[in-house]
């Protein structure tokens, strides 16, 4: 709104009007804004939670300090929700096809996490939305961004590509002068860091059915990586502050790529794909940090409220369809690790004590507890067998939160290094 309002001065000599149309400008503003509301209004919404009695339902599972926060105020991810989509609505341009798909994933995991929210509220229990439901929702997400992707002829990008300069003899970076519609994403290791989905149709002799096969497959890459981050932040929010600031890292090292892959000079010495118009999801991610931030002064132990699935999963889904808009889909392994870890965990957790009942008739655990952070935080118990049961001391929680966050930025370094090694 304001960001219009700016544009329409724009040839009228009012003071300041430039100022909207710098990039950096408007991201520090939008972070700025973000962090305000968050810790202007967060503590009302965090009353507001208490009285209606939306405190969190917990389950004693043995773990040091956990039934104190029996009662903690939940659905704390509306404070990050409003925090981000109205410096958004004020200083983003509404009319670009990044932003748009941005605050509609927002506002559709939003939903989502609310829905499952409520319905622990209402039901007194930890059940929730049905799984299946939840993954429907994001399932419906990752088709409507990988279709729009698809379709929409604002979203394109410029491929990068080596040339020799015969004069000086150095080697520089050319982007093609005319913007390409293909299915093309950075990978690590590789010259040029770009791959295409259609290499891997190009087996098929009919180029428009390779094509559309390409880009098929680009979706069904989409859907995966939205149902995955989205359910692995889910799971990391167990700790206070450890899915608010590992998010925050991944979202950090989200916006430097976004800024650097949205200016073409940028992109160009870095030897990175240049998409035009990706420059408006800085904006974004300010407002994401800031939201973040903010947030943060209230849920750090002791957490006055959690995020709950209002925040967790809305997180998740804006860190995927962020990197997937970016074309940095297939760095989500690395730069989510920890997310995947947690994931992961409570997969071989529940396969192997599956399959150690039914081959020996005595279930036992991989780790103490999952998710992950769990087994840090629980002491070693000798009547319950696990693989692993190091360490025997539980760990303070505010100590693995502060581990935790360490490896994120170490994985955020790790992912940027990637691509220039080749």
């Amino acid at each position: 709104m304001i960001y219009s309002l700016f544009q329409a001065f724009d040839h009228t000599g009012f003071p300041g009007h430039n100022l909207m149309d710098y990039i950096t400008f408007r991201a520090g503003i939008s972070f700025a804004l973000s962090l305000l509301i968050a810790m202007t209004f967060g503590a009302k919404i965090i009353r507001r939670l208490q009285k209606l009695q939306v405190g969190e339902v917990i389950r004693d599972l043995g773990l040091e300090g956990q039934m104190k926060k029996t009662g903690t105020p939940t659905m704390g991810g509306i404070i990050i929700i409003l925090s981000i989509l109205i410096p958004c609505l004020l200083l983003g341009n509404l009319s670009n096809v990044y932003m748009i798909l941005m605050l509609v994933a927002t506002i559709w995991m939003g939903s989502i996490g609310f829905l499952d929210d409520y319905r622990k509220m209402k039901f007194h229990n930890k059940d929730g939305l049905k799984g299946k439901y939840k993954v429907i929702g994001q399932v419906g997400l990752g088709l409507l961004v990988g279709i729009t992707m698809w379709l929409s002829p604002d979203i394109v990008m410029s491929e990068n590509t080596e040339v020799m300069n015969l004069s000086s003899h150095e080697i520089e970076i050319i982007h093609s002068p005319s913007f390409e519609k293909t299915p093309q994403t950075t990978i690590p290791f590789v010259k040029n860091n770009n791959f295409n989905y259609e290499w891997l149709t190009s087996w098929i002799s009919d180029d428009n059915a390779a094509h559309t096969l390409g880009w098929l497959i680009f979706v069904l890459v989409v859907i995966i990586a939205v149902t995955a981050v989205s359910n692995g932040a889910n799971l990391t929010d167990g700790l206070d502050g450890l899915c608010a600031g590992t998010s925050a890292i991944i979202g950090t090292a989200l916006a430097v790529m976004a800024y650097l892959g949205g200016n073409i000079v940028y992109s160009s010495y870095l030897n990175i794909m240049y998409i035009p118009g990706s420059e408006e999801l800085v904006v974004y991610a300010g407002a994401f940090m800031g939201a973040l931030v903010g947030f943060l002064w209230y849920n750090a132990f002791p957490a006055q409220v959690f995020m709950g699935d209002t925040g967790s999963l809305t997180l998740g889904g804006i860190i995927a369809v962020f990197a997937i808009l970016i074309r940095k889909e297939l760095l989500i392994p690395l730069l989510c690790l920890i997310f995947f870890i947690e994931d992961l965990s409570v997969i071989l957790q529940v396969g192997y004590y599956k399959y150690s009942r039914k081959r020996t008739g005595t279930p036992v655990r991989i780790f103490k507890m999952t998710p992950i952070h769990h087994h840090f935080q629980k002491a070693g118990d000798p009547s319950i067998p696990s693989l692993l049961n190091f360490p025997r001391r539980p760990v303070p929680e505010s100590k693995i939160v502060v581990r935790f966050w360490i490896v994120g930025i170490l994985l955020a370094a790790i992912t940027f290094v990637t691509l220039k090694i080749r």
